[in-house]
This record gives C-alpha cells, sequence and structure tokens, in this order.
C-alpha cells in the first residue's frame, strides 16, 4: 500500500508541475483563458492563420494540444473560468 501511495502523491505532483508549466506558458504567450469562450479557443487552434496570429505554430505538437485543454477548460463559458483581473 505504502508504494501506490507515494506513486499516487508523485503522479498528482507530476499533473500539477504539467497544468503549471502549460499555465506559465498561456502566460508567456499572452493568451488568457477567460478573454474567449470554449468555441472561440477551438477555432483558434483549428486555423493555422489563427494560430500564426498567436504565435501558437511555434510550438510542440504537445505543448499546442495542452495550452489548447487548458485554454478550454478555462474558458469564459467554462465550469471553471479563469477571468482576467481576478
Amino acid at each position: 500500500m505504502n508504494k501506490l501511495f507515494y506513486f499516487t502523491i508523485l503522479s498528482l505532483l507530476f499533473s500539477n508541475l504539467n497544468a503549471q508549466e502549460t499555465q506559465n506558458l498561456a502566460k508567456e504567450l499572452n493568451l488568457f483563458a477567460g478573454t474567449k469562450a470554449s468555441v472561440q479557443w477551438k477555432r483558434v487552434f483549428s486555423s493555422q492563420r489563427r494560430m500564426e496570429k498567436y504565435r501558437l505554430d511555434l510550438l510542440s505538437k504537445e505543448q499546442r494540444d495542452s495550452l489548447e485543454k487548458y485554454l478550454i477548460n478555462h474558458a469564459a463559458d467554462s465550469e471553471q473560468p479563469i477571468v482576467p483581473g481576478l
């Protein structure tokens, strides 16, 4: 049981680090989840022109996927919005 407990703790810490890294990446790119609805974020990531506008085309596929998930999960119309200024 101790091994399972430690594995669970390490998994949670690793996932939090990934979440924090993704949040920092969004901040570096001046992308704030609460400024758009989830459908708008989906449009950004589905358009090459929009991805270039936000410099998302320079990121690795893994970074883009993680960032897209983060922005959609915290969009203005989501259950956990991150609103600018709060």
